[in-house]
């Protein structure tokens, strides 16, 4: 199988650097978060990897911190530090507590990653709060700016950079995460879902979750792929899978701490009669959407979730990803804020027929935001920086997305 350099390694040999901090690998099932942890090995003679999913090792972790230690030698004098990779240890049900421990006490001797296929940035405000003690890092699906450049810049924004229509046109059909973008292979691709769908929600979801109805929750899955890029109507929801639309919130909430699927909140700051509904939900793997106009929503969509994630856990501000619409019906696909305050609003478009969206100039004088773009398929890549101009602009997809991360 051929692999590619994510750009994941660098932020994390960035923070082994500088940081004495734990640091957290989240992101759905077979992004690369083991393979990216099992790179580092390079970096030191002393390199320990231990996965929950192991017995042997599972056997070891319950007997707790102590014996760890003991097993990959942290009472030895070395000259290179101790770098060990907690694989999977969220399944375990003590895992934070056995974290905080092992760092309290042997965090000094060695570097610490922890990878998760559920979300990691939990704690309890308790005994075994893991605050202050590590750094979050969100793996996220192959996008147009990762292959172009597998690099964090010093700003958010890139120079745009031509992607070749084939890399471009295989990321949108295949989707985002390596092994089938790298296959380029439609019946392979198809498999992979299938499978991908079925450990998630009847290995890990059953596995870690209070779920018993795991094909009611199946069928919900099957439900968000053909209503994604909509306000969903629980109650509409609820009768569909025959529970109750409280059932169908915490489920929702469940799928989403899998990275099945992401939700973004209406903006309403400075939106004059703002309409406060429920939010919009996204697949993680846009590949699933089959309508086409709604892929190509979802597609933008991941593209701007990784970007305000890698932002944020970078260190460049507080980001955010939100929707606009008001009671007018007025509206513009998403809107990226910087410290809670607008930074660029975007449309989607799946072709440059119709002229700017009115609701893009109406939004922009509104709010007061800097950059407006149409977002549009189907155009020729147009090698200029997209982000100098202050009025709405339409902008190919690929101009656009080479510019982010």
């Amino acid at each position: 199988m051929v692999s590619m350099k994510r750009l994941y390694e660098q932020l994390i040999r960035s923070h082994l650097k500088e940081f004495r901090q734990m640091v957290f690998l989240s992101g759905p099932r077979q992004v690369g978060k083991t393979t990216a942890g099992k790179r580092l090995k390079a970096l030191t003679k002393h390199y320990y990897y231990l996965n929950w999913d192991n017995q042997d090792d599972r056997e070891k972790m319950i007997k707790g911190p102590k014996v760890i230690a003991e097993e990959v030698g942290l009472h030895q004098v070395r000259k290179e530090q101790t770098l060990i990779v907690f694989d999977e240890i969220h399944k375990y049900r003590k895992w934070k507590q056995f974290l905080k421990g092992f760092f309290d006490v042997y965090g000094d001797q060695c570097q610490i990653i922890v990878t998760g296929s559920a979300k990691l940035n939990v704690y309890k405000a308790g005994g075994d709060s893991l605050m202050g003690r590590y750094f979050l890092y969100r793996i996220h699906p192959l996008t147009v700016g990762e292959i172009l450049s597998p690099l964090v810049g010093q700003k958010e924004i890139k120079a745009p950079k031509k992607i070749s229509d084939k890399a471009f046109q295989s990321l949108y059909k295949f989707g985002g995460f390596p092994e089938p973008y790298l296959r380029k292979n439609p019946r392979f691709s198809v498999n992979w879902q299938r499978l991908r769908k079925s450990q998630l929600i009847r290995e890990d979801i059953r596995e870690l979750s209070q779920v018993q109805e795991i094909s009611q929750l199946e069928m919900l899955a099957t439900v968000l792929q053909e209503q994604t890029c909509q306000l969903l109507n629980f109650n509409s929801l609820a009768t569909m899978v025959n529970v109750s639309a409280p059932t169908i919130k915490r489920w929702l909430a469940c799928l989403e701490s899998f990275y099945f699927c992401f939700k973004i909140h209406p903006w309403s700051k400075n939106v004059k009669r703002t309409l406060r509904k429920e939010p919009k939900y996204y697949l993680w793997d846009w590949s699933l959407v089959k309508d086409e106009g709604k892929r190509k929503e979802n597609f933008i969509a991941s593209h701007l979730l990784k970007a305000v994630h890698l932002w944020t856990d970078c260190g460049f501000g507080e980001y955010r990803l939100h929707f606009l619409r008001d009671k007018e019906k007025r509206e513009v696909d998403f809107i990226v804020t910087k410290n809670n305050e607008p930074f660029f609003i975007v449309e989607v478009k799946s072709g440059n027929h119709t002229g700017i969206s009115k609701a893009l100039y109406h939004f922009q004088k509104q709010i007061g935001v800097k950059h407006a773009f149409q977002v549009v398929f189907g155009e020729d890549y147009v090698d200029q920086n997209c982000f100098k101009y202050r009025k709405p602009v339409i902008v190919p997809a690929q101009t656009f997305l080479s510019q982010l991360v």
